[in-house]
């Protein structure tokens, strides 16, 4: 199903439909900061297993990140984050960056794995950030890969349901997307180390 929601002032009428089909276990791909993406409810063990097979990985090996609604949300999902960590953070989101923190202990619950890191993002976009607020609590988030091997990412809505539709519950058509994904920099060792660079840059940020 292909749901067209408006990028900027998206319809309470409209995010209803979304959140239903995710508090129902569904998926849904929808629009970000940077390009589209996978999402389902935290609290789906069922879903965030479908979104490691939308994927083509098992769950326990799946990279996946959460979109959180603001950094409150944090001590939830992550531990330890000093104050560096944090101002950092603080200046970068919301925005197209993904954090990696050390995990509390309910990734593992979450993600049915061992891993002790766990991507945070916050993106720039009113779909997800209003997605995250109805939800009250984060997303499970994972990128959408075009079929096409010499592209990376998907821009258009319509491409991705006549690919995906009949895999996830819906589409959201939020307009075209970018083809570059976020900025990955990893906060667990102390220093900031810059794992990909992406939409998000670097200049003024440590």
């Amino acid at each position: 199903m292909l749901l067209t929601i408006h990028p900027v002032d998206p319809e309470p009428r409209k995010l209803r439909v979304v959140l239903e089909a995710l508090n129902n276990g569904g998926v849904v791909v929808c629009p970000t900061d940077t390009v589209y993406a996978f999402v389902c409810s935290a609290h789906s063990a069922r879903a965030i297993e479908e979104v490691a097979r939308l994927k083509g990985v098992k769950p326990q090996k799946a990279d996946l990140s959460l979109i959180c609604q603001d950094l409150s949300q944090l001590s939830t999902y992550a531990r330890s984050v000093d104050t560096a960590a944090f101002r950092i953070m603080k200046r970068a989101l919301p925005g197209p960056y993904t954090f990696i923190l050390a995990a509390s202990n309910e990734i593992p619950k979450l993600f049915k794995n061992n891993k002790r890191t766990v991507g945070i993002r916050v993106p720039d976009h009113p779909i997800p950030q209003a997605i995250v607020r109805e939800l009250g609590h984060p997303l499970v988030v994972a990128s959408v890969h075009d079929p096409d091997l010499i592209l990376d990412h998907t821009t258009d809505p319509e491409r991705i349901e006549e690919h995906l539709g009949h895999q996830v519950e819906i589409v959201i058509d939020g307009g075209l997307c970018g083809l570059e994904g976020s900025t990955v920099i990893d906060l667990t060792q102390g220093e900031p180390i810059v794992l990909r660079e992406g939409k998000g840059t670097l200049e003024g940020l440590f």
